[in-house]
């Protein structure tokens, strides 16, 4: 467009003098922000990007969950295609042959077998490609955060799916954000930042030093920026966000299951143990639910400098009829909570799904009867007496 123009070049390393190693059988956690090279580092493990520098040694059939999908003919049908990604991984043709009717049974997808994978949905198109890879029997899969994929149905069954490969000792390096996760599942942890290796260590490690890495500056500033915060404020909810049972974070709840709030809050001033608590409402504004650590007579919340960070969670049960809730978050000096620090309204949003709606806020256990009344016999009548008397 500009061939007379002077064009200026600068170089970037995608990647900058990584070393580790894991063991079989070991799950090992990925981390890092967007552009810190996580997904070019399990691509360069994976063989579809070759490393400029350096010896990369994998022994073992390897599966990898990084795009799915990719190789799908949409002129085919689910059935074709099934054959193809599964030779493609690394499946004889008899092998594949044998596991397209396991494929399509966890894929759920009986009814569209015949159909071309142009005339899919997206998300069938993902659980599809999902279903595919778990079949093929590799020892060490590079998974790059596909594993929430379909409904919700759907969703829990691949983490199912994941819970069965990692108590099989499958060698696994697990790319993803949801820091939960990490402490969780993995054995170790890397945190990568701008190409480097930041730090390898414990999960618990890793996880603080990604919240440091992450929140705290571009997460403030841009509350600032949108009037949530001051810069001089003694504490700042930083981010807000609802946890399903196994602790990941999830925005569609079912009902009757466990579930949590959580709230990070980053501390610019020395606070002594501030008062944490939480409002939950639905969609027309009415308080549902409430609590707060002074309620629960938490005798000492801790002692926060300036640089410091605090999760507070709430973890409960979900009876809440099927619908949208709002969670609003406040910290607060000690006395009552009279002095705010900060407050979030609506910080969070969560949804109740349930198979029906009861017309009520909450949906509590309880069980139903209908019966008959037992009534006491009534007497016999008296024998009739003589007329003429």
């Amino acid at each position: 467009m500009h061939p007379f123009k002077r064009t200026g070049y600068e170089h970037m390393s995608a990647l900058n003098e990584i070393s580790f190693s894991v063991g079989n059988g070991e799950f090992f956690g990925i981390v890092g922000r967007n552009g810190s090279g996580k997904s070019t580092l399990l691509k360069c493990l994976a063989g579809i990007y070759k490393a400029d520098e350096g010896e990369i040694y994998m022994d073992g059939r390897v599966a990898t969950f990084i795009e799915l999908g990719v190789g799908f003919n949409p002129d085919l049908v689910a059935r074709d295609n099934i054959m193809l990604n599964a030779v493609m991984l690394g499946l004889s043709p008899a092998e594949a042959r044998k596991r397209v009717d396991e494929v399509i049974d966890f894929a759920e997808l009986h009814e569209f077998t015949d159909l071309k994978l142009k005339n899919y949905s997206s998300g069938m198109q993902v659980r599809l490609a999902f279903s595919v890879m778990i079949q093929v029997d590799a020892d060490i899969l590079l998974i790059d955060e596909v594993l929430a994929v379909g409904d919700a149905a759907f969703q829990q069954k691949c983490f199912d799916e994941f819970h069965r490969l990692r108590d099989e000792k499958k060698t696994i390096l697990f790319v993803t954000h949801d820091m939960p996760s990490v402490n969780r599942f993995c054995d170790r942890a890397m945190l990568l930042e701008r190409g480097d290796m930041m730090l390898l260590g414990d999960p618990d490690e890793i996880t603080d030093q990604y919240i440091k890495v992450n929140f705290p500056q571009a997460t403030l500033d841009a509350a600032v920026a949108e009037g949530h915060a001051r810069p001089d404020q003694a504490a700042v909810i930083v981010e807000a966000w609802f946890e399903e049972e196994r602790g990941d974070r999830h925005e569609y709840l079912p009902q009757g299951r466990p579930c949590s709030f959580k709230a990070l809050v980053a501390f610019n001033q020395e606070v002594e143990d501030p008062a944490f608590s939480m409002m939950l409402k639905d969609d027309e504004g009415s308080n549902i639910f409430g609590t707060s650590t002074i309620w629960k007579n938490e005798e000492s919340t801790g002692h926060f400098m300036p640089g410091d960070q605090a999760v507070f969670g709430v973890s409960f049960d979900n009876r809440l009829s099927a619908g949208r809730y709002y969670a609003t978050v406040q910290v607060a000096q000690r006395g009552g909570g009279q002095v705010v620090l900060d407050k979030r309204e609506n910080a969070a949003t969560m949804v109740t799904t349930a198979t029906r709606s009861t017309g009520g806020v909450v949906d509590l256990p309880h069980d139903v009867e209908v019966r008959r009344p037992v009534r006491a016999p009534r007497p016999a009548p008296e024998p009739a007496g003589d007329a003429s008397r």
